[in-house]
């Protein structure tokens, strides 16, 4: 049957691929139809997809509806809303979260004098360089004082600016450090202009914040946090520098006390909370964020949302 150099009549091999891939008969079945062996058959087939006669195609997973996905996740997070960006890493994340952002922000319905906080994060600054609504005269204001770190998303002042420039609105700048010394805090906390702008926490209309990951896991840190203390052990993220644990419960360490940042009950009242989270590192931290209250919205792209339902 095989000619010198082992090769069958192509023809063979074309009824031999026939058989069992189109009519779905089995080896044994084609070798007593063909009157040879299973081991015949076996190679009959090898030769059909070495010579081009069959074409095997793997297809990529089917993808979930966003929609359905965003959905579910809403369901099990107990969100208001969750948006999805395009599938990105992050060295396009702000890129692919900018314009859903921007629709949240627009859906919010944020009118003339309504305060806009923004926190601090390489995220939220990414984001506040790009294409943002148009808010005439809202507020914005950080929800943090500033970090003595070289990296500019640190800087709570001038991201507060440059959200205000993009959106046209009116900037408002918090003149303190992030963790002031005790004698500091005490001076700042009596300063009546210090009382005004911790007003506009209170009166908020929106926040818009990045979720921070683990911080033993994370690259890029503020010097203040003591990473190796016991406490922030257990800390699965942070919002505003305000470390939770996996219940959602703020986690205290020694000197927390002088942080000036909006307080997690303070922010939990402020009416639409939204979070920008990237990345599975993040899913714990998201989960006990939710769990917590401090977003009721977020944005995120779709390998986290699925990550997140399988976590959650």
């Amino acid at each position: 049957m095989a000619t010198g150099d082992g090769r069958f009549p192509l023809a063979l091999a074309h009824t031999a691929a026939t058989l069992y891939y189109l009519q779905d008969a089995t080896q044994a079945e084609i070798a007593e139809r063909l009157g040879t062996s299973r081991a015949t058959v076996s190679r009959l087939l090898q030769q059909a997809r070495d010579r081009g006669l069959v074409r095997i195609e793997v297809l990529p997973l089917p993808q979930e509806d966003p929609e359905d996905l965003a959905g579910r996740l809403r369901e099990a997070l107990g969100l208001r809303t969750v948006r999805l960006t395009a599938p990105t890493g992050s060295a396009h994340l702000a890129e692919a979260v900018s314009p859903v952002l921007a629709q949240a922000l627009t859906d919010v319905g944020l009118s003339e004098g309504d305060v806009l906080l923004v926190s601090s994060g390489r995220t939220v600054y990414d984001i506040a360089q790009r294409e943002l609504p148009t808010l005439p005269r809202v507020v914005v204001a950080p929800m943090l004082g500033g970090q003595d770190e070289p990296e500019p998303w640190y800087q709570t002042n001038e991201i507060a600016r440059r959200v205000a420039v993009g959106v046209g609105g009116t900037p408002r700048f918090l003149y303190a450090p992030a963790f002031p010394a005790r004698a500091l805090r005490r001076s700042l906390v009596a300063d009546p202009a210090f009382k005004r702008f911790t007003n506009l926490w209170k009166t908020a209309r929106c926040a818009v914040m990045g979720v921070g990951a683990p911080p033993l896991q994370r690259s890029s840190i503020p010097g203040f946090v003591p990473t190796g203390e016991a406490p922030l052990r257990e800390s699965v993220g942070d919002v505003v520098s305000r470390f939770y644990d996996a219940e959602g419960r703020e986690i205290d360490y020694a000197g927390s006390d002088r942080l000036i940042a909006i307080p997690l009950e303070v922010l939990r009242r402020v009416p639409d909370r939204i979070a920008v989270a990237h990345g599975t590192l993040k899913v714990p931290s998201v989960l006990a964020g939710a769990k917590g209250g401090f977003f009721n919205h977020l944005v995120t792209d779709p390998a986290t949302a699925g990550a997140l339902l399988a976590a959650g």
